[in-house]
């Protein structure tokens, strides 16, 4: 993995963290994610009219089966991810989604892309696998205020983040989409996906737009940028390498879940986190 690679998978998870803090906060349902999504597709639409410009790109069959493919896994994450936090806290929820899926995907790569990881970098994945069953914390916590229903919410999530950051691996690297194009089409997808909802609670919109489109608007910026630098980075290398190195967005989770918005039990979790974090990707 390049120190330039890395530099982008840095930032992004510095993005993403933050972004997750926004939709805890906001905590809303599908017509919230619609908002964003629609938000999202005129943010980036400068960007994708630039790409188009400067570098055309043909989009096929092979390319918008691709698009059509992650606009659907990308709306289940982010339908089960807003899920999750409805019922549990960001400093749960956020490191068992982000700890699992990038285990998940590491064997995805090995297995199906024909990665060969480094021992240090299966070492480190392992032990991102161990921590999320520390993360959970006490078993009979997870029996208490939709705890257990937030967990079963944050694991199906990790499942889908496996299986999108495999998908768009292979449409950035085997069929070379451009990321900021690939991600603007894969996003008027999925805003297409939820239109038919939206339209029919149409009341719920309204008050997500009064009561939410600052939250709205704030993911609708960070999202593509922590996604987008990503796709950058897959591009140029290994899964096995991108998807644990983004997970030092764990602990800047953690941290915003303590000092933003007052979770319980965070001190136990930022010491597991703190001690997966020093394996190197």
């Amino acid at each position: 993995m390049t120190a330039f690679a890395l530099a982008l998978v840095l930032l992004s998870a510095v993005a993403h963290a933050s972004w997750n803090l926004i939709a805890k906060r906001a905590s809303g349902g599908p017509t919230f994610n619609w908002l964003f999504d629609c938000l999202s597709v005129l943010v980036c639409l400068p960007l994708a009219i630039a790409q188009v410009i400067f570098q055309p790109s043909g989009v096929g069959l092979v390319e918008w089966t691709f698009v059509i493919g992650s606009g659907v896994l990308h709306l289940a994450y982010f339908l089960l991810l807003g899920q999750g936090y409805r019922w549990g806290d960001l400093s749960l929820v956020y490191p068992l989604a982000r700890g699992l899926g990038p285990m998940l995907a590491t064997i995805g790569a090995i297995t199906l892309l024909g990665e060969r990881p480094t021992p240090l970098a299966l070492f480190g994945a392992a032990l991102i696998g161990i921590g999320v069953f520390v993360l959970a914390g006490d078993p009979r916590r997870l029996h208490s205020s939709g705890a257990s229903r937030s967990v079963v919410f944050a694991l199906l999530t990790g499942v889908v983040i496996a299986g999108y950051t495999l998908w768009d691996k292979q449409a950035v690297s085997a069929v070379q989409m451009p990321p900021i194009l690939y991600f603007y089409l894969f996003t008027v997808v999925r805003a297409m996906l939820l239109t038919p909802l939206a339209l029919q609670r149409w009341p719920s919109v309204k008050e997500d737009w009064r009561m939410r489109r600052q939250h709205a608007l704030g993911i609708a910026v960070l999202s593509p940028i922590s996604y987008i630098l990503v796709l950058y980075a897959l591009a140029i290398s290994p899964v096995s390498y991108v998807a644990p190195a983004r997970e030092i967005g764990i602990l800047l989770g953690a941290f915003m879940g303590a000092r933003w918005l007052s979770e319980s039990d965070v001190p136990r979790r930022m010491v597991a986190r703190f001690r997966r974090a020093r394996v190197p990707a």
